[in-house]
């Protein structure tokens, strides 16, 4: 795990500014604290801020290079497969046990289609002086990341948006869609960033630069190749797999739990695979007993023998919180970053890899927004004068603050069952603010074909969240967040034999009433009853109480400077009528306030405003 930079001259001549390299290097050295390393070419560097996790050897410091000299290499991430590929390639001259070496003799066998071999969480940035090409590439689902801009006649990438904004790269001018998009859902769609000049490489694809012309080759459409629904045996041998290829370190392995299903799970076959004694479990929680997993997670390290830390995150600890996740350079909407970054820093003594059950949702149908889709049919079947009188009763319901609550989820149901399956999705999982012109319509699609009412809309809905929600906010947040304390974190549910398991069960595993049911096929001779029994929780955040609370002095101060400056990211009224409903209790708007917070936070942060 690492943090990678670089810029490279697209004409051949020299860099403009090789200083500004220094700049990218020290923005990152949170995810690489271990170790430090940079190539100089005529027309490029790249460099490299390590964290050591595979052969800690200074020996395999990145970037690499070829025994020729010919192809420059560095990489964030793990590559699951290397032993496999260091197997397959024995005659190659490896200079390290390094995970990440591998890639070179695979490249250089196969060229940059031979990136897609890779089994891995990885942002890989090549040189091939031979052919003039500078390749970038990104993992399957996205669980790396890497950026790009372009200054006159180069390229620059970075694996945060920070890094580019701290070299003052390119201006920091504001994409306005692509804020629309992220007040309304919590994220931007790739390729966009919240700035015009500054772009993501697309998840799952290599793109190959030469004479200043990209070529992009997308080589993971788990849509598209479906295989038979799987018995609960097969997703659990896939599952076991996918743990004991990222369970290879050569540092201390701990999982992050709440006492779930997913993360009870993954504990389980980590302590089977490794062994109780030599497994971590880290729990965070909150004062507030309903947003508070603690006692769960604890009971589970109890009946699996882990040593097991939990963590409070308490009100003074948030505020900084928020600096330090916008100094990435991107806001992070999904509050749950704070916790995550709170648990991260405590845990890191103790371990410096985490397993963690990112994806299992989306794949395996977790979320209450699945079994709402099963049950717009049966609403729809109503009288519309009986859903008129049901919406007028729900929405009258007291507000409550507390975690999840019936009401939260009736209110969230009543507001959008009538719309179309897409639009009334991304409302139930949007922030809640009002929609501007909204997003790019092709930006989020994910199926071939768009239709009112999708054969099976929670199959569609599991599939647009993989390849948004999930790519853009969730993974997003545990990468930012635990790199800051640098910690890596790996993502079994995301391997690809399970995604593709996953995939083909489909829809299938959500009914009118349950959510997960293959999955918990799966966990039921595995795990503890107590934990089988529990409702989809998640990592909840008291966000509401927050915003009436340790953050309500930042909430007025940054609503009072954006009417100053007269650049509302929606109209001041709008802000003022939601800030007066929530502190009233007659509403809650903390999804909705927590984003504008962020964002307009952020923007204060870099110092960034909308034309």
């Amino acid at each position: 795990m690492c943090g990678i930079y670089g810029m490279v001259a697209l004409g051949g001549a020299a860099l403009c500014r090789p200083e500004a390299a220094g700049r990218m290097a020290d923005a990152l050295r949170h995810r690489g604290p271990d170790g430090h390393g940079r190539t100089t070419l005529p027309n490029a560097i790249l460099g490299v801020t390590r964290l050591r996790v595979v052969d800690p050897s200074p020996r395999a410091d990145q970037p690499f290079t070829d025994p020729s000299g010919s192809v420059v290499l560095c990489c964030n991430g793990e590559i699951y497969n290397a032993p496999e590929l260091r197997r397959r390639f024995a005659d190659y001259a490896f200079q390290s046990a390094s995970d990440v070496e591998t890639i070179l003799p695979l490249y250089l066998e196969r060229g940059p289609a031979g990136l897609a071999e890779l089994d891995g969480m990885f942002a890989v940035a090549l040189i091939d002086r031979r052919r003039g090409t500078l390749v970038l590439a990104r993992d399957r689902a996205g669980e790396k990341p890497l950026f790009t801009c372009r200054p006159p006649g180069e390229l620059w990438f970075a694996s945060e948006i920070g890094a580019l904004l701290s070299a003052d790269a390119v201006p920091r001018a504001l994409d306005r869609g692509a804020l629309e998009e992220l007040l309304h859902l919590g994220y931007v769609s790739e390729p966009r960033t919240p700035f015009t000049r500054i772009r993501k490489v697309a998840a799952g694809s290599i793109v190959t630069i030469q004479d200043g012309t990209a070529e992009t080759l997308r080589y993971w459409h788990p849509f598209t190749s479906i295989e038979p629904p799987p018995s609960p045996a097969v997703v659990l041998e896939r599952l076991r797999a996918a743990v004991a290829r990222q369970t290879r370190a050569d540092v201390p392995i701990g999982v992050f739990t709440s006492g779930g299903l997913d993360s009870a799970l993954l504990t389980r076959l980590t302590v089977d695979l490794l062994g109780a004694e030599r497994v971590h479990t880290f729990a965070v929680g909150f004062p507030d007993r309903s947003y508070d997993e603690r006692r769960y997670a604890a009971r589970l390290s109890a009946a699996l023998g882990t040593t097991h830390l939990g963590v409070e995150v308490s009100d003074e600890e948030v505020p900084e919180a928020l600096d330090t996740l916008a100094a990435t350079g991107e806001p992070i909407t999904d509050p749950a970053a704070v916790p995550t970054l709170l648990l991260a820093r405590r845990c890191r003594p103790n371990a410096t890899v985490v397993l963690t059950g990112e994806g299992a949702d989306e794949l395996f149908g977790g979320y209450p927004t699945y079994v709402g889709h099963r049950l717009v049919p049966v609403w729809r079947r109503l009288p519309a004068g009986l859903r008129a009188a049901i919406r007028r009763m729900v929405t009258a319901l007291p507000a409550s603050q507390r975690r999840v609550t019936i009401e939260f989820l009736l209110k969230r149901f009543v507001t959008a069952a009538d719309l179309p399956w897409r639009a009334r999705h991304l409302a139930w999982f949007g922030s809640g603010l009002p929609a501007g012109p909204g997003p790019d319509a092709d930006a989020l699609a994910v199926v071939e074909a768009e239709t009112e009412e999708p054969a099976d809309a929670v199959a569609a809905a599991m599939q647009l969240d993989y390849a948004s929600s999930l790519r853009e906010r969730l993974l997003v947040k545990i990468d930012r967040a635990a790199m800051r304390a640098a910690l890596e974190t790996r993502a079994p549910f995301l391997d690809p034999a399970v995604t593709r398991a996953g995939v083909a069960a489909g829809g299938t595993q959500v009914s009118t009433l349950t959510t997960k049911r293959l999955l918990r096929r799966v966990a039921a001779p595995l795990l503890p009853r107590f934990i089988l029994r529990r409702r989809k929780r998640g990592l909840s955040v008291p966000v509401s109480r927050w915003l009436n609370g340790p953050l309500a002095a930042t909430v007025d101060q940054l609503l009072r400077a954006e009417r100053r400056a007269g650049h509302d990211l929606v109209p001041s009224d709008v802000a003022a009528g939601l800030v007066r409903a929530h502190r009233a209790g007659l509403a809650d708007h903390g999804r909705a306030l927590w984003t504008l917070l962020v964002v307009r936070h952020w923007m204060r942060y870099w110092n960034v405003e909308v034309e």
